[in-house]
């Protein structure tokens, strides 16, 4: 399910595992943004997650997990500790905050209307966690494109599926895997449709500042 903002351009998505799901997960990069992702460790007590939420924001944007806790409590599911039932909800965030309004983020609200609005058909594109997302960033956002969340899945004949849902706010550009040729990316110009091909323009010595600080590629794949 996804929660949308388009007057700050940030949202959410999240993905209900309410009968539970084994998780784990992989970080790389150097300056990741989550929370509950201890609770993946193969020496958590916990074995089940409840729900994973991507989020806009970036560190402000975790704040969202608390109106998805808030969605799966209110339904009595949860880590049982006795007296009440804890939710686990691992969440990591995109860097957004340059393409948008730097002082909006996903809310708690928001993370409970990600909940309310989730469904078995997927919404794509500039939706949920996509809606700040942009690709191409070389040369600052004002020749970026937009990025955005997709998924994908596949069904084999002994039954065995396995789906994907990955939102992409990438430092590079996009390539068709089957051309090779660039979809998405840094431009020439900041009015121009011309790709400027990020790779070619870094062997050419183009230099960008920050290098890591605002591209995050974030990932779910799940299956039976």
């Amino acid at each position: 399910g996804h929660a949308s903002n388009y007057d700050g351009y940030t949202g959410c998505t999240v993905i209900l595992c309410e009968e539970g799901a084994t998780c784990g997960i992989d970080i790389r990069g150097s300056a990741s943004g989550t929370r509950q992702v201890d609770a993946l460790s193969i020496s958590h007590i916990v074995e089940h997650v409840h729900a994973i939420l991507l989020s806009g924001g970036s560190s402000f944007g975790l704040d969202a997990a608390t109106g998805v806790m808030g969605f799966l409590e209110e339904k009595g599911i949860g880590f049982d500790v006795g007296p009440t039932k804890i939710p686990i909800v691992p969440t990591a965030v995109i860097f957004d905050i340059f393409f948008g309004d730097p002082k909006v983020r996903p809310t708690p609200e928001m993370g409970y209307e990600a909940c309310k609005n989730a469904k078995e058909t997927v919404e794509e594109g500039s939706v949920g966690v996509g809606v700040g997302a942009a690709v191409g960033k070389l040369f600052e956002i004002s020749r970026a494109m937009k990025g955005g969340v997709g998924t994908s899945s596949i069904v084999m004949p002994d039954g065995l599926a396995v789906a994907s849902l990955v939102v992409v706010n990438a430092f590079g550009d996009i390539i068709d895997n089957v051309t090779g040729k660039i979809i998405a990316g840094a431009r020439v110009a900041p009015d121009s449709l011309e790709f400027a091909n990020t790779v070619e323009s870094i062997k050419k010595g183009a230099v960008k500042k920050q290098f890591g600080l605002v591209n995050t590629t974030l990932g779910v794949v799940a299956t039976n």
